[in-house]
């Protein structure tokens, strides 16, 4: 007689954790677990390696026995934020972002720098980098001022919108974080899209994104510098770059086997922004197909199920949150691939860093809370596209 699967809650149960259980999206909620698994297990084969770097650490582990505790924390912050009602999302967004806006605020005066930039506040052994936290923030609460413009009740939720995306880039550019202000930029254009912006609008926006990239360009000597390395490799060093390319190109189709990558003991921030390399080393090509099939997954699950979401607010937040995890994903990788210049930008689930985990499960988190099978909350053949006030 073949065993069968026991829910640990009964439909009649009414407690909120029973309610949570058969309303939550457990194909997205395991998927997420699938990556952190992954990444705790990718930072015991990094982390070794990776302490070569800091001579004042002496257990090979290190790294991955805090890579534990970040995702147990962000695990743990994922799921007590998918709990969360609509109203509760918008509320814990919005703190988040007004305090991850005060401390970049402070950082110039009270910031840890490290490699010419200003990005982190230290707690003793631990760092926090509140540009990480300011990204869902953003994106949720300019979902709510959109869908408040909406309304036409007279607020001006987009005036609001773009005043706290103006300061939100502002201080990324102070730190300086080129790669942060792109993603968010994106992520926000595209919510301003789907909240229903007429295409003539975009084209201006699109237009002034561009001029303001040329800008930064001319701005910022160390974009210039990765660009030059970027389309003329020749012409300087470019031993990061050259190493993770070798790894993937040297892990084939199964991968070197576990512990047996060579290439990642002359990979710099093998265990953060190179953990991809690392993993596509030891494990190959299947490992890496697996990760992109798992946020591919993420993302295109997340984005059907806010497609049928009644509320204008729960379905630009959702779809913005579920592609803020796809961008970050997609350029981690094309950087690994040496398809674009290089970012400084984490794996989400998978990359070793507290900031990276803590708001990588709040974004998720509120991606869960906000796609839940609440009464009301679906109506069959509901779009982001479908006909209703425009925002402009």
């Amino acid at each position: 007689m073949s065993a069968s699967y026991t829910p640990p809650f009964s439909r009649n149960d009414q407690s909120h954790v029973a309610q949570w259980f058969w309303t939550v999206d457990r194909g997205l909620l395991g998927a997420a677990l699938a990556l952190m698994g992954l990444g705790v297990a990718l930072s015991f084969a990094s982390s070794p390696a990776a302490i070569l770097a800091d001579e004042s650490i002496t257990d090979p582990f290190h790294y991955s026995w805090r890579m534990m505790v970040f995702s147990g924390a962000g695990l743990g912050l994922m799921l007590t934020s998918s709990l969360l009602s609509p109203r509760g999302v918008r509320r814990i967004a919005a703190l988040a972002l007004f305090g991850a806006i005060v401390v970049m605020m402070a950082l110039p005066f009270i910031g840890d720098t490290v490699k010419g930039a200003a990005r982190w506040v230290n707690f003793g052994p631990f760092s926090l980098q509140p540009s990480e936290f300011a990204k869902p923030g953003l994106i949720v609460f300019a979902a709510w001022m959109f869908a408040e413009a909406q309304k036409g009740q007279g607020v001006p939720g987009v005036t609001i919108a773009f005043g706290f995306y103006a300061l939100t880039v502002c201080l990324l550019l102070i730190q300086p974080d080129i790669g942060q202000t792109l993603l968010i930029t994106t992520t926000f254009m595209a919510v301003f899209f789907m909240a229903g912006v007429p295409f003539k609008w975009m084209a201006v926006l699109a237009s002034a994104g561009m001029a303001g990239l040329v800008s930064l360009y001319f701005v910022f000597g160390h974009m210039r510098d990765r660009l030059s390395r970027f389309f003329s490799p020749e012409t300087t060093d470019t031993h990061q770059i050259d190493a993770a390319s070798e790894a993937i190109r040297a892990g084939g189709l199964v991968g070197r086997g576990i512990g047996e990558g060579v290439m990642k003991r002359h990979v710099p921030d093998l265990h953060t922004d190179f953990i991809y390399s690392v993993g596509a080393e030891e494990f190959g090509l299947v490992l890496s197909l697996t990760m992109i099939g798992l946020y591919a997954f993420i993302v295109v699950r997340g984005m059907r199920r806010a497609m049928k979401l009644t509320d204008p607010f729960e379905q630009t937040a959702a779809a913005g949150l579920f592609m803020l995890i796809g961008l970050q994903a997609c350029i981690n990788v094309a950087v690994n691939l040496n398809l674009i210049p290089t970012k400084g930008m984490t794996l989400p689930f998978i990359s070793y860093g507290g900031s990276s985990m803590l708001a990588m499960g709040l974004t998720m988190g509120f991606a869960l809370a906000l796609t839940r099978r609440r009464p009301g909350a679906y109506e069959p053949g509901a779009s982001l596209a479908r006909p209703g006030r425009r925002l402009l």
